[in-house]
């Protein structure tokens, strides 16, 4: 009884057997099993680094962060203007507005070969300007008739200047102000004037449309009018050439390379307006083996004004607009998920058992072809002998 039923069970053998003495080896087959072995060795060896690489899935949807603050890192070299002119501010579509940005943002004055000289440090917050030098405490300086601060009094040649700002004046002659003339404010421009300098840092915006610029003079608020002060430095003129080494919105990610990273751009011709329009897009980074990294991708179109333009007479007409370099940055309501992820161990076995199968049954169709062409060969051979 129980062999019989052992014999049933053995017809469900798929894979029946023949004996040794019915078996034919040549040696097309071994080199059909050679070749095969070698296949199957590389197609193992690259289905096994697939399987320990990682691979990055990216996904789309909608941002829901929109009310956070971004930051924004910058590394910005201009050769040929002396720091002291340059100024950075922020403005954005709600109306908020960041004039002359010193904390958190560097300025190094860079000799004209290009190497740093010195580097001014970015002040606390609640840091005052710089101490009046020689003055009594009961010292009190002139505004030289510009509407006066709430204290009544200028005692730095800044104060004068904001006394003037405020008054709607331009700041032309600082060689004839008391205050300017004793901290030596003309003195230290003439030292400036073939220095360039580097603008470095980081500033944080509101995550909504705006811009970030640098451009000469003092900034302030003239109404609803952004001004910038810059009558005293135009004589001169303004080389607004600059290398842009770093410019990243968010989180910094590594070995990520930002569009504008390690661009230059030549201004040596003219009164030139450089204008940036960046995309910023919100991405979030989810790695394997460390937390998650939110920050932004951006792509930027870039946009190039002479200011400095002729009527039909040929006359230079005054400059439209501010010489500078800006940043006008728009916020895409979409954020890019882009996530790391590995082959699970299944497919991995999958894929070995996928590979080993399918070159063992080709190599068993291509060894079996040349067998029966082999024969068929052999046999016509032999017949014509026979004739």
């Amino acid at each position: 009884m129980v062999k019989s039923t052992l014999n049933r069970f053995k017809n469900f053998d798929a894979y029946a057997k023949t004996l040794d003495d019915f078996r034919v080896k040549t040696s097309t087959g071994a080199v059909v099993t050679l070749v095969s072995a070698i296949v199957i060795a590389v197609l193992l060896l690259g289905e096994f680094f697939d399987y320990r690489s990682v691979h990055t899935e990216s996904s789309l949807i909608v941002d829901g962060g929109r009310k956070a603050k971004m930051a924004i890192d910058f590394d910005i070299s201009f050769p040929k203007i002396p720091c002291y002119i340059l100024t950075l501010d922020v403005m954005d579509v709600a109306g908020e507005h960041q004039s002359d940005i010193s904390h958190s943002v560097y300025k190094v004055q860079l000799s004209p070969d290009g190497s740093e000289i010195k580097r001014e440090r970015a002040p606390n917050l609640g840091d005052t300007g710089p101490d009046p030098k020689d003055v009594g405490p009961d010292y009190c300086g002139d505004c030289g008739g510009a509407i006066k601060p709430e204290s009544g009094c200028c005692n730095t040649c800044e104060d004068v200047r904001q006394a003037y700002v405020r008054s709607g004046w331009a700041f032309t002659r600082p060689e004839g102000i008391e205050q300017c003339v004793r901290e030596g404010y003309m003195d230290k421009m003439k030292e400036q004037a073939d220095q360039g300098c580097r603008m470095h840092g980081q500033i944080t915006v509101n995550k909504v449309a705006g811009n970030f610029h640098i451009a000469p003079g003092r900034s302030f608020q003239n109404g609803n009018m952004h001004v910038h002060d810059i009558q005293q430095y135009l004589q001169h003129g303004l080389d607004f050439s600059h290398h842009i080494k770093h410019l990243s919105f968010g989180e910094k990610v590594p070995n990520v390379h930002n569009p504008l990273d390690d661009q230059s751009v030549d201004g040596a011709e003219g009164l030139h307006m450089f204008q940036y329009y960046v995309k910023v897009v919100g991405t979030k980074y989810f790695y394997l083996n460390r937390m998650p990294v939110n920050t932004n991708q951006y792509s930027v179109t870039q946009f190039n004004r002479n200011l400095l333009q002729k009527n039909a007479m040929g006359v230079p007409m005054q400059p439209a607009g501010l010489p500078g370099v800006f940043f006008n940055f728009d916020i895409s309501p979409m954020l890019v998920i882009q996530k790391e992820e590995r082959k699970s161990f299944t497919s991995f076995l999958t894929g070995v058992c996928a590979i080993v199968g399918g070159i063992f049954t080709v190599a068993g169709i291509i060894d079996g072809a040349i067998w029966r062409a082999e024969r068929t060969l052999k046999r016509k051979m032999e017949l014509g002998k026979a004739l």
